[in-house]
Parts: structure tokens; C-alpha cells; sequence
């Protein structure tokens, strides 16, 4: 019968025997383990980003841009020749099944005065349902009302940037601006936002109703004239769903021809970002992958100090074999060697990995997240090497035969 005690004091006297080989041989799993948290932290950290930023430009959403101008013979791109309609948008809700939620959007960039303050950005002019679309709740105050929208009445959401920059730490509310000298009450305050998957300030905004855009900001080439139009799909699922009623829908508004372009592009960008998350998440399984090739490089390192062991200590071998030791005794001496390098190596990593993710986050400023899952599969793998690269020489040392063992020089 074997007995564990016993030969798991005799492994680990080996191994305080030998303190500074034992340490240079933990060292490539602690360097494995470490790799492998820092990098898995790194991945994680670039995915959970992405992962806010596709949530807050909105769920299930799709835009709808419109045609493209030709002049000369080249095509200007998506969104020169304006095409669409508040009644284009009114239809899509009423008329495609599919979709849950429209806002059309008029928008420009104009210079913001509030008293000796001033500030250049983005003015959206859009209906009530942009919020809905876009999933953005009022902070303070009051959304802008449909009524708001027939009167054209001037009132204005400021996103938090825009408030920051024009009033400190006043209070915003029932205070008037001037956009483009024209003078606006503020009525509401947007939550914040963060920026967007493609590093747009998303704050940096002020909603408007969008008559009072069309009428008293930016005006329009014909009436009711938007130039996109954001759509909320009622799922996910739904989505290609949706992109195909709206397609059919303004092409029949539109009286386009079989054969004619359309003069409209829909966009899906939940697709589009949810690649994004998805590239992600690839690059973090490559960075794990990479990382992992350490600790391989660790266990060879394992097994070759281990059989360099076991050439050193064949008389003892022999002595042990001489003594009544079995076949098993010996392997699991090796063996427990082998796996208590690993998993004091793989606890090392673990702090060592974890402290590294730490620091790169904050010189380099990226945003990294350490997962228990990541540290229990660098653990568990380290301790997977012990035994695997351990077994070879563990057997190697248990086929001598103990004659020759007690010989050996």
C-alpha cells in the first residue's frame, strides 16, 4: 500500500533542499499564470467597454440615411441628396410591423451663448421618441412634448458636456440660451452618456424639437424634409425583419422603379456594433492563447529540472527501492515534486497577474477586468502542467532498476 504521508514529506524536503532550483523552475508558470490573467484582464477589460458603448447608443437600432448626389460623374456618398420626410418616418411606424419606435432627426452644428459663455456643438432637432429610441433618460427636468413639436416652441435638452461647459455648476433649468442667436428655453438635462463605440462624444449634443429646427435653425431644402431617420426594432431578432419593411415601404413612397437604386440607405447599427464586441472577444481568447504559451514553456521547464533531478538522485532512488519503496512511491514522489512547483508557481502568477493587470490599467490607461473565471482556469491549468509533464519523469525514475541505481556515480 502506498503510503501519501510519507512520501509527500519526502517531496517536499526535496525540494527545500533545493530552494534555488526549485524557485528558477516556478518561475515560467509564474510568468504563465501571471501572462495569461494580465492578458485575459487586458481582453475583458476592451470587451466590457465596447460592450457600454454599443448599450448606449441604444438597443435594437437601425438608421436610415438619405441618397447619395452625383455630380460630375462622382457619387458624393450616403446622405447628400436629402430624400426623406417626417411622413417617410410616420409611415415606417404605422406601416412595418417590425418596429417598435421612430425619431426623425434634423440636425447641424451652431454656436451655444449663455451669457459670456459660449460653446460649439451638435443640435439635434428629433421628436419626443428619441429618447425611447435611443434609450436616454432625462436627468433633471423635462422632455420636450409632441405639442411642443406642432408648436415649433423653443425649447431645448442639454447633454452634459454642453451643460458643463456653459454653466459650471448653475443650475441649467428654465434658463435661455441662444442658438444661432436665436434664444431657447432649457427645459431638461440628458444623463450622461460616455462616448460612443466610435469615440464620439455623445453628450456633446442639445436636442431641439424638430420643427423648430427645420423652421428657425437649419431650415430645409422642401417642407418636412429630416436628414435620417433612427429606428427601434421591437427585438434583435427583428432586426433584418424590420430593415427589409422599411426598404420595401420607402421604396413604394419613393415611386423607385425594380430596376431603379434606391435613394435611401439603411444602416443596421446594432449589427455593426455587435461585430465590434464580437472582434473583442475574439481578440481576448488570442490574448489568452498567446499567454498560454508560456506556461507551456513552464512545464517543459518543469520536466527537464525534474529529469535532471532524477538523474541526480538515482542512488537515493536506488536507496529508497533497496528499503521496500514501490514502483508507485516513487512515481508519486515525482509526481507531487512536479505539482507542488506548479501550483505554488500558479499561486505566485495569480498575484503577480493580478497586480500586473493593475498596473498597466493605470499607466497605460487602459481598462482591465480581473475574472475568477480567468484565475481559476490559469490555477487549474497550472496545476494540469504539474502533473502532465511531472508523470514522465516521475515513471522514468520508477522503471530503475535499484543494483544499478545503488551504483550509480
Amino acid at each position: 500500500m502506498i503510503n501519501i504521508p510519507s512520501t509527500v514529506k519526502i517531496s517536499l524536503r526535496a525540494l527545500r533542499v533545493n530552494k534555488m532550483r526549485s524557485a528558477l523552475t516556478m518561475l515560467g508558470i509564474i510568468i504563465g499564470v501571471g501572462a495569461v490573467i494580465a492578458m485575459l484582464a487586458v481582453g475583458t477589460g476592451a470587451s466590457q467597454k465596447i460592450s457600454e458603448q454599443i448599450s448606449s447608443i441604444g438597443s435594437n437600432l437601425l438608421i436610415v440615411l438619405p441618397g447619395a448626389t452625383t455630380a460630375g460623374g462622382v457619387r458624393m456618398g450616403a446622405g447628400t441628396q436629402p430624400t426623406l420626410t417626417m411622413g417617410d418616418a410616420e409611415a415606417i411606424l404605422k406601416e412595418c410591423p417590425a418596429v417598435l419606435d421612430i425619431a426623425p432627426d434634423h440636425s447641424g452644428v451652431a454656436q451655444v451663448v449663455y451669457g459670456n459663455q459660449n460653446w460649439s456643438t451638435g443640435i439635434r432637432g428629433t421628436t419626443p421618441n428619441m429618447l425611447n429610441v435611443r434609450d436616454w433618460p432625462i436627468a433633471e427636468g423635462r422632455s420636450f412634448t409632441e405639442q411642443d413639436v406642432k408648436s415649433a416652441t423653443k425649447v431645448a435638452l442639454l447633454g452634459q458636456t454642453v451643460m458643463d461647459n456653459l454653466f459650471g455648476d448653475v443650475t441649467p433649468i428654465g434658463k435661455v440660451i441662444r442658438i444661432k442667436n436665436v434664444p431657447f428655453t432649457v427645459i431638461g438635462i440628458l444623463s450622461e452618456k460616455g462616448q460612443s463605440p466610435t469615440g464620439q462624444d455623445q453628450d456633446d449634443t442639445i436636442y431641439v424639437p424638430v420643427t423648430t429646427a427645420q423652421k428657425k435653425l437649419f431650415g430645409t431644402a422642401f417642407p418636412g424634409m429630416v436628414r435620417t431617420i433612427m429606428v427601434k426594432a421591437k427585438s434583435t431578432e427583428g432586426l433584418f425583419t424590420a430593415e427589409k419593411q422599411i426598404t420595401e415601404l420607402l421604396r413604394q413612397r419613393h415611386r423607385i422603379g425594380p430596376k431603379q437604386d434606391n435613394d435611401f440607405t439603411v444602416r443596421n447599427l446594432t449589427q455593426m456594433m455587435q461585430a465590434a464586441e464580437q472582434s473583442a472577444k475574439v481578440m481576448t481568447l488570442l490574448l489568452g492563447a498567446i499567454a498560454s504559451v508560456s506556461l507551456l514553456v513552464g512545464g517543459i521547464g518543469i520536466m527537464n529540472i525534474m529529469l535532471v533531478s532524477v538523474t541526480e538522485r538515482t542512488r537515493e532512488i536506488g536507496v529508497r527501492m533497496a528499503v521496500g519503496a514501490k514502483m508507485w512511491d516513487i512515481r508519486l514522489q515525482f509526481i507531487i515534486e512536479a505539482v507542488t512547483l506548479s501550483l505554488i508557481g500558479g499561486i505566485a502568477g495569480i498575484i503577480v497577474g493580478i497586480s500586473g493587470s493593475k498596473i498597466l490599467s493605470m499607466i497605460a490607461g487602459w481598462e482591465t477586468i480581473v475574472s475568477s473565471l480567468s484565475i481559476i482556469l490559469a490555477f487549474g491549468f497550472s496545476g494540469l502542467v504539474g502533473i502532465f509533464f511531472g508523470f514522465y519523469p516521475a515513471y522514468k525514475a520508477s522503471l530503475l532498476n535499484p543494483i544499478e541505481a545503488l551504483r550509480y556515480e
